[in-house]
């Protein structure tokens, strides 16, 4: 069976993204729960995902749960569409909203097929993860293994730092020594 290989950007910044396999026959609500694991952000939220063109407009809606508003076009449910049923090109794009309130956005595209499915893996599934996922409600993103991320990416470590002229709280480096005698000097000089 083939597998639909989808990347899921962050809207706010397209270097951070997940990308996603999942099977044809799986629904929107299956990609809807990956997103959110991908993402590690909860599922508390109403959800909805946009069928869409090269522009990023909006197409026909694939709502989480039915509700009362009124559409140009009667939405999909996302428990009941397959996702191959909503491909149509090579390239396929979606827009998945997420928590109306805050209105995560992530650009989905449909970037490979594979023509077998891995044994190894359960679809839906995230095969790969760039960058540092938002923080869902603040500060959440910044506890344990991805403050060790930060501290890779921008080398905050202590060896880092001292390299760099930074020591402790209250310490000098050998620069800051020398240039305090020049100056002393100098004083001296001028009275």
């Amino acid at each position: 069976m083939p597998v639909l290989k989808f990347r899921v950007y962050w809207e706010e910044d397209e270097s951070v993204y997940r990308d996603i396999a999942v099977k044809p026959a799986q629904n929107f609500l299956q990609l809807h729960q990956a997103i959110l694991t991908a993402y590690e952000f909860d599922s508390k939220h109403k959800a909805t995902f946009f069928r869409s063109n090269d522009n990023w407009q909006r197409g026909r809606e694939i709502i989480l749960e039915a509700d009362n508003q009124t559409r140009v076009a009667e939405p999909l449910m996302m428990a009941e569409t397959p996702i191959g049923s909503q491909v149509k090109a090579p390239n396929q794009k979606f827009i998945y909203l997420y928590d109306f309130a805050k209105n995560w956005t992530f650009l989905v595209e449909l970037i490979g097929v594979a023509k077998d499915e891995n044994a190894k893996l359960s679809y839906p599934a995230c095969v790969r993860k760039e960058g540092l996922a938002p923080s869902q409600y603040g500060t959440k993103g910044l506890i344990g293994d991805k403050l060790v991320e930060m501290e890779e990416k921008y080398d905050l470590n202590r060896e880092g730092m001292s390299e760099d002229g930074f020591g402790e709280e209250g310490e000098e480096t050998e620069q800051e020594d020398d240039g305090a005698e020049e100056t002393g000097g100098e004083e001296e000089n001028m009275y």
